[in-house]
């Protein structure tokens, strides 16, 4: 059985777990809290060893080159507009407003974040990187902000001091991306435990449960409308008015790599074939696609980042969590970070949702919620990730004055 059905299922057999039987609610408590468990387990080093590998494999010369430099403040601002796409269209929408979740122990244990936005800003740089890896995903933002600077300057050094060390973070990195699968694979037993925790509390509120469910697929709606909304407005308007190229031709162009993202939900698994349809299709040259697509492929990820940030915002909804204009700002820079940090594979994002949550104070339990519809959303923003980058080498090429075929 695929691992969604698997988690559909277990959705529905902890609902029914939890209703029927709240009572024994404490027998599979503890399965929820070992998956989340697992889940922050990983975190670190998975973050840490995905941003030091992709960005020593772009390269040293990137980040002073004219094709770099292009191609990353393409990367960071359309990335930027898509956070803010999803938080407007979560709390403009609204989907978690009609439900009400009891927080558990556990959640009331993840305190809100109360320094101010300037703290917040200077806590981005570490004082004691060792002290911030003890901590753990409270202080990831200053991992994040080390492990870039890092790497950059790892990139940069001769090779008798780099190629040990990336051969190094290039192991770590296989290696926990194996038990990040071995998490993932648990994940349908955390979903039906932690699912049964939250519906055992509404055992005599049947208008509660239809509201959960509502929740979902208003939710669902929301983020994919979002998604939608920044390939075919937000893309489209900067490839037609900054680039003056036909954006439906390129969506034409593309359909084989879209396809392709959103059945696999693997941007990288995609990468040969949008290598090949942008260059032969497009007509952007081998010089710019060979550098911008991989490129993109490690660090450009719109679809994750709108993602990420538009299910913290429903989270706090569902959990009657207002969050202040400091915590959304501090939510934004996180978002931003952490996608940089997501691997190109499937339920990456999933993955680096806790650190999101985290950062804003925000119940971790609402993981299980968010993971009943994950593999529907997988497949859009993967497809969103795939697209922002083909979108990415038209505008550089374009910029190098080079003549395409849309």
């Amino acid at each position: 059985m695929k691992l969604h059905w698997q988690i559909l299922f277990a959705l529905l057999a902890g609902a029914a777990f939890g209703i029927f039987l709240p009572n024994q609610i404490d027998w599979i408590k503890w399965i929820g809290d070992l998956f989340l468990r697992g889940l922050n387990m990983v975190v670190i080093p998975l973050v840490i060893s995905s941003i030091v590998v992709g960005v020593v494999n772009v390269g040293a010369g990137s980040n002073v080159s004219r094709l770099g430099l292009k191609s990353i403040l393409f990367f960071l601002s359309t990335t930027l507009v898509a956070i803010v796409t999803g938080l407007l269209f979560v709390r403009v929408f609204r989907p978690g407003n009609n439900v009400n979740m009891v927080k558990s122990i556990l959640a009331d244990a993840v305190v809100a974040p109360k320094s101010s936005f300037v703290d917040m800003l200077v806590n981005i740089i570490p004082s004691n990187i060792f002290s911030d890896l003890a901590t753990g995903s409270d202080r990831l933002l200053g991992i994040i902000f080390f492990s870039i600077l890092f790497a950059i300057f790892l990139s940069k050094q001769e090779a008798r001091y780099r190629d040990n060390l990336v051969n190094l973070f290039e192991s770590i990195f296989q290696i926990i991306m194996k038990i990040t699968g071995l998490v993932i694979r648990f994940s349908p037993f955390g979903v039906f435990a932690l699912i049964a925790v939250q519906f055992s509390h509404y055992t005599d509120n049947s208008q509660q449960l239809v509201n959960i469910v509502g929740s979902l697929g208003s939710y669902l709606l929301t983020i994919i409308g979002a998604l939608l909304f920044h390939n075919f407005v937000t893309l489209s308007l900067i490839l037609f008015l900054f680039v003056r190229v036909n954006p439906f031709k390129h969506i034409v162009n593309m359909i084989s790599p879209l396809l392709m993202s959103f059945s696999s939900s693997s941007s990288s698994a995609t990468l040969p074939l949008t290598l090949r349809e942008v260059e032969k299709k497009s007509g952007v040259s081998n010089r710019v696609t060979s550098f911008v697509i991989p490129l993109g492929t490690a660090i450009n990820r719109n679809g994750t980042a709108l993602f990420e940030c538009g299910a913290a915002i429903f989270v706090a909804q569902v959990y009657g969590i207002e969050l202040s204009i400091g915590q959304q700002v501090l939510l934004i820079a996180t978002t931003l970070l952490a996608s940089i940090g997501a691997a190109g594979i499937p339920m990456a994002a999933f993955v680096m949702m806790s650190v999101i949550l985290d950062s804003a104070g925000i119940p971790r339990e609402g993981l299980g919620l968010l993971l009943v519809v994950d593999r529907i959303l997988d497949m859009f923003r993967t497809a969103t990730n795939v697209y922002s980058n083909t979108c990415a080498a038209v505008f550089v090429a374009k910029s190098e004055n080079e003549i395409l075929k849309v």
